[in-house]
């Protein structure tokens, strides 16, 4: 069992690394349509001083890594990232979160490095509609990027949507239909309002919700999870692919949460939904020893906090795209 754990006893042994505050879609529930103020280059932690997090990390009890962005595909060179996190002790599993855009290019190099799995964001299977949601993607792109990752061995493959009333929410049949024959991995995720201020609830379709549509289909089954995430999974009778639904506003799933978040411009952050940061920057870019960098991760676990506010419509200061997902 991990070492690390916060003050509420959860062992804690996921680190999500978010390697870029770059992308190249505009999602719109994710950035804002005006864009953001892009970190300048030198804010951004180097390779080695994200494996020096991750092996501080690993020393601690972290064995699943995941890298996310912005689009981290888009960061130069990421396949050597992945191999050189691949060869830290202790880390058993290393991911990788894309909007699948670039993906077609290096699959296999990323597979040859070492990346275990990747999980696709994806939110309309209509061109048209794509196109609208991530204001400049081509669907094809993001088609043919899964298709490799499933040739390269990425298995299993798994799609992200964020379901958003009046946006895609009549889209979560076509999704499901997909486990059926296609051994399609679809996750639903809720929409989660927040970070502007403004109260968005009327946005979001609960995962009971969900249930209902795709049940017309058939009964759902339990299916057996994977991933260590928060995702509960089932499977449609007789079908090849699961159905995965994240629910983190209707049925908060903070008591059993189990991760770290690394920004781009390295804050350790305890919880995706709470401001509090603990920098590792400066103490890396001061010549911070590893016991040093292992004390604050330490001390980003005593913080982590019992449970999420969303529901209270909090305010958070970054947008999605700054801080990882």
């Amino acid at each position: 069992m991990t070492r690390l754990s916060d003050s509420f006893q959860r062992p804690l042994n996921y680190l999500r690394i978010s390697v870029t505050d770059r992308c190249n879609l505009r999602c719109t529930y994710c950035m804002p349509s005006e864009g953001i103020s892009l970190m300048p280059h030198e804010d951004i932690l180097s390779y080695e001083e994200i494996c020096i997090v991750a092996r501080a990390a690993a020393e601690l009890g972290i064995v699943k890594v995941r890298l996310t962005g912005g689009e981290p595909l888009v960061r130069a060179e990421l396949t050597n990232l992945v191999a050189m996190l691949a060869r830290i002790e202790g880390i058993d599993d290393i991911s990788l979160t894309t909007n699948a855009v670039l993906l077609q290019c290096c699959a296999d190099e990323l597979k040859s490095a070492g990346l275990r799995r990747v999980n696709v964001s994806l939110d309309s299977l209509r061109s048209d509609r794509f196109q609208r949601i991530t204001r400049v993607g081509n669907l094809d792109d993001v088609l043919g990027g899964i298709e490799a990752a499933r040739q390269a061995g990425l298995d299993p493959v798994k799609t992200n949507t964020v379901v958003v009333r009046g946006m895609n929410d009549d889209e979560v049949l076509d999704f499901a239909r997909l486990t059926i024959e296609d051994e399609w991995h679809v996750r639903f995720i809720e929409y989660m309002p927040f970070s502007n201020g403004k109260k968005m609830d009327h946005l979001l379709v609960p995962v009971s919700e969900m249930k209902q549509r795709i049940e017309t289909l058939s009964k759902l089954e339990p299916s057996l999870s994977s991933g260590g995430g928060p995702a509960r999974y089932f499977r449609l009778p007789g079908a090849r692919g699961t159905i995965g639904f994240i629910s983190p506003v209707s049925e908060h799933f903070c008591r059993s949460c189990n991760r770290l978040r690394l920004t781009a411009d390295g804050k350790l952050r305890p919880c995706l939904f709470s401001d509090t940061e603990i920098d590792l920057r400066e103490p890396l870019r001061q010549g911070a020893a590893a016991d040093d960098i292992k004390r604050l991760i330490q001390e980003a676990a005593s913080c982590k906090p019992e449970g999420h506010k969303l529901r209270a419509g909090i305010t958070c200061e970054r947008f999605m795209v700054q801080i990882g997902g």
